[in-house]
């Protein structure tokens, strides 16, 4: 496995992107890699505190399998993540200014710290970046 840092911008809303980028944090993770996630524009909305996972994400047609398959819930693949490698998550400055939210609208737990992007981007330089 690569010693790089993995760093994932997840900036779209929708269920299958969400959940691609939360296994490939989450597999990475647990495989003793570092990773720096950062959740921007709509994904946003899906990291809302207390949403039920059927109002959480907006897809297609592998989203609803997804849900009557009972695939593992993204969040919780990034929570399992966090807690079994050494994964970091970060909500974006500007979306939370422009949702009008605070850390305190976020799923408990899930993220680190808010962070902009001109620092994470800084960050990425020395590892791998995947933008999804």
């Amino acid at each position: 496995m690569s010693t790089k840092t993995l760093f994932l911008v997840l900036c779209s809303g929708e269920h299958e992107k969400i959940h691609m980028a939360a296994m490939l944090a989450s597999v990475a993770a647990v495989s003793n890699r570092k990773v720096e996630f950062f959740v921007s524009m709509n994904a946003m909305l899906a990291f809302e505190k207390d949403l039920d996972p059927q109002k959480r994400y907006q897809g297609g047609a592998f989203s609803k399998l997804m849900l009557e398959k009972k695939a593992p819930d993204s969040v919780n693949l990034l929570l399992q993540g966090k807690m079994l490698g050494d994964m970091k998550v970060y909500a974006c400055s500007m979306a939370l200014d422009m949702l009008g939210w605070t850390p305190d609208n976020l799923v408990e737990d899930l993220f680190d710290s808010e962070l902009g992007l001109t620092k994470f981007l800084s960050d990425a330089e020395e590892g791998d970046l995947i933008i999804v």
